[in-house]
């Protein structure tokens, strides 16, 4: 693993550090809106008061802290693999480049010392899960790595409500910014309520903190809906998202191939709005974790006990 000098140094004085994925870059957009995109989440997260750390892996080397010129390299380069837990052992084995998922990215998160990770959405149940039995490993991630989660809920393409029951068999605290429903991606919310509701990132860091007092396992998901402005019609991005996974049926589209076939669809079916409302919450999603992991910071600095 190399961690760059600049969030090293900012761990050790223990400033605020928010971690960042790369599949967003390699397969989650188009370039050059993956790499723009990327960036200015970056610039996002330092002017709420943290250091941004993107996290991918370059040539089998586990890269904590990109620099610009890697994540415009992700965002061109063909061939880069999609990265999750199992994967980790052959991507850095086999000296290959790979973009972190949210089960890799928390993992490379925990092991740098980092308290808080930045996503757009996470993955979980699939559709149809009670006969493929398709669902994320990021949800099992959340169950046992102690980083905080920030998140628009679950990707659209997810079955939410049982997402939600996996969570909650795996023990993950969810916590909700002033919405009493969990975050529904391109839409405001759902119809599932959460565990709680914080009202400022100071509120969600106490949390954040008592649990690390507690020492319990895991991580804690923090649910933050789109901005209205942004969000799309429910019944409208549905529709979309139901057409999209038809046509993965049908292909015979499964695994780690259909997150992305699925998004790229749905980015084509809604004419480009889908993936203008996916940048606005992933900036929105950076602005709250950096206000989170400087909190977070703070409370540490000060010698803060339950």
């Amino acid at each position: 693993m190399r961690i760059s000098n600049e969030v090293q140094t900012a761990l050790k004085e223990g400033k605020a550090v928010v971690a960042l994925e790369s599949t967003i870059i390699s397969h989650g957009m188009p370039y050059p809106r993956n790499v723009e995109t990327a960036l200015s989440v970056e610039k996002t997260v330092r002017e709420n008061g943290a250091i941004p750390a993107t996290i991918g892996i370059i040539d089998g080397e586990i890269v904590v802290g990109m620099s610009s010129e890697e994540i415009e390299e992700f965002g061109k380069r063909q061939g880069i693999v999609k990265v999750s837990k199992r994967d980790l052992p052959i991507v850095v084995g086999k000296k290959l480049w790979g973009a972190t998922t949210v089960s890799a990215t928390m993992i490379s998160a925990h092991k740098a010392g980092i308290d808080v990770f930045v996503t757009g959405g996470i993955g979980g149940v699939h559709r149809g899960a009670e006969t493929t039995f398709d669902i994320s490993r990021d949800l099992k991630e959340l169950g046992s790595v102690d980083v905080a989660v920030v998140c628009s809920g679950a990707k659209a393409i997810l079955d939410i409500p049982k997402t939600l029951e996996v969570l909650e068999t795996e023990g993950v605290t969810i916590l909700s910014n002033k919405a009493k429903t969990f975050a529904n991606f391109y839409s405001v919310s759902s119809s599932d309520p959460v565990d709680y509701v914080f009202e400022t990132p100071e509120e969600a860091s106490d949390i954040i903190y008592a649990k690390k007092q507690l020492d319990l396992p895991g991580g804690i998901l923090i649910s933050n809906p789109v901005p209205e402005e942004y969000a799309l019609d429910h019944s409208y991005i549905d529709k979309i998202v139901e057409e999209a996974v038809k046509e993965a049926e049908k292909k015979g589209i499964r695994g780690k191939d259909s997150t992305p076939f699925l998004l790229r669809r749905i980015t084509e079916l809604s004419g480009g709005a889908s993936l203008d409302t996916n940048i606005h919450l992933v900036l929105n999603n950076a602005k709250l974790g950096a206000k989170i992991a400087s909190a977070l910071a703070e409370k540490r600095r000060e010698g803060h006990a339950i």
